[in-house]
């Protein structure tokens, strides 16, 4: 790929894909943790007969429609750019990466699809029971597509399964394709940071709420549900998170040499706090750092050794500097999150939740931090990669498509004015939905079939 005004092309297919990719990513994962717990709020509305609960089914139905919509416009454009970009990348992974996304398409939005109807437009037209099953079912469905689309990426991370003839990739294993020795780690780090993150838009919203005195059983509903989330996921990720580190260790020792800015590998790592890594120099500068606590972290023994990036080639080696920031940065959002499930816990041990306001207030604008997490998170993972796309197999400098850069430039700056104007209306439009917040059925919910009642409302003669 040709050079423009002095910027390499194959970087320019790189910013577009990356950018395009960090667009997409957080409507997806909020999809995934929406639609779960737009479905468990059916189910208990179903078994307790409690009429809020259906109205903030409803309510987020609303939000997830749009959020989903914007993840499948985003999407479609990934996909293009492997032609238009990446051609080489597709001719040689695309006997394996191809059907592992197909399948996606095949099983998970197919099925999403098929009972997406249902669940946004069947209310008050098909039973409850039904309704709710239709829910469930596009839960699982967002969760059978970050299944596969986590495999396919995990196989790039860690390519098992197939065999190289003519320098082109041929499946020969599809069991160990999909399964591949990142995957497990890679699918549940990844999916319960899409539930953490669902929990906290959640949490913050119903905390707005009972700040501005609005919805008050709705939010206190909110907050219980997102924060009981918080509490179990954090630490679980924290857990997770270990393994799947472990893991990367076995497989890609140069991206976790990257993520510790550790240089030199005969001797034990400390953990980096800070530092500005130079690259040019092979050395931290301004580094703080715990003494042997990095060998203690990763290898489970203070005097543990394992790579720094010495061991590798300067060629072989990822950029430094993104990967060492955004894994810290993707930590620290993790550590905040376990101290908003620890207060947030104590608080409500002590029947203090709904009433302390220093507590709400901040938890209130806590609603960006999962997407943050995650969006550092994939730029380790895939900055950490470099400067394989396939590891091992083929190289990013070798994947590109013979196009000008160019038109990988015009492309890119039109991508950053599409997506800048039609997101920012979407955007737009959801915060006006959760301002708005969930209004009053109408007509009133006592005229709807097939609506289940608490047998105290029965006996009251009315529904909320």
């Amino acid at each position: 790929m040709e050079n423009f005004g002095g910027i390499d092309g194959t970087l320019l297919a790189r910013i577009q894909f990356a950018f395009t990719v960090s667009f997409h990513i957080v409507f997806p994962a909020f999809s995934i943790g929406l639609s779960a717990f737009i479905a468990t709020l059916e189910v208990l509305w179903l078994r307790r007969g409690e009429a809020h609960y259906h109205l903030l089914a409803r309510f987020w139905t609303k939000i997830f429609a749009v959020s989903f919509a914007m993840g499948v416009v985003s999407g479609i454009v990934l996909t293009y750019q492997f032609g238009t970009n990446w051609s080489r990348f597709s001719e040689v992974v695309g006997n394996v990466v191809g059907p592992l996304i197909g399948y996606e398409v095949l099983t998970a939005f197919f099925l999403e699809a098929s009972f997406l109807g249902v669940m946004l437009f069947g209310w008050n037209r098909v039973p409850p029971w039904l309704h709710t099953l239709a829910s469930i079912i596009v839960a699982f469905g967002t969760a059978l597509s970050g299944f596969w689309i986590l495999s396919a990426n995990s196989w790039m991370q860690t390519p098992a399964g197939f065999a190289m003839r003519d320098g082109i990739a041929y499946p020969v294993a599809w069991s160990q394709i999909i399964f591949n020795p990142s995957f497990p780690y890679r699918f549940a780090h990844m999916m319960i940071a899409t539930y953490l993150t669902t929990s906290l838009v959640v949490l913050a919203t119903g905390a707005r709420y009972i700040l501005a005195g609005r919805f008050e059983r709705e939010a206190r509903t909110m907050v219980r549900m997102g924060l009981g989330m918080v509490i179990v996921l954090a630490p679980l990720q924290v857990l997770v998170g270990d393994f799947h580190g472990l893991n990367t260790l076995k497989h890609q020792p140069s991206k976790i040499a990257a993520v510790e800015a550790h240089w030199d590998g005969s001797k034990p790592a400390g953990l980096v706090l800070f530092a500005w890594p130079d690259m040019q120099a092979e050395r931290n500068l301004a580094e703080i750092a715990i003494p042997n606590a990095g060998s203690l972290i990763l290898t489970h023994d203070p005097q543990g050794l394992f790579p720094g990036l010495l061991d590798f080639t300067p060629e072989n080696r990822p950029p430094v500097v993104p990967v060492f920031f955004s894994f810290r940065l993707m930590v620290g959002l993790g550590v905040l999150m376990l101290f908003i499930g620890v207060i947030g816990g104590v608080l409500w041990l002590r029947k203090r939740l709904f009433i302390t306001p220093w507590f709400l207030r901040p938890v209130g604008r806590c609603w960006p931090l999962g997407f943050i997490a995650i969006i550092a998170g994939w730029v380790v993972t895939e900055s950490g990669r470099q400067p394989w796309v396939a590891y091992g197999i083929l190289r990013t400098a070798d994947a590109t498509s013979p196009v000008s850069g160019s038109t990988v430039a015009i492309s890119l700056a039109l991508f950053v004015l599409v997506y800048c104007v039609v997101f920012s209306i979407g955007i737009v439009y959801i915060h006006r939905m959760l301002r708005k917040g969930p209004q009053p059925l109408s007509p009133a919910p006592e005229a709807l079939p097939n609506r289940p009642l608490s047998a105290a409302q029965q006996d009251a003669g009315d529904a909320p």
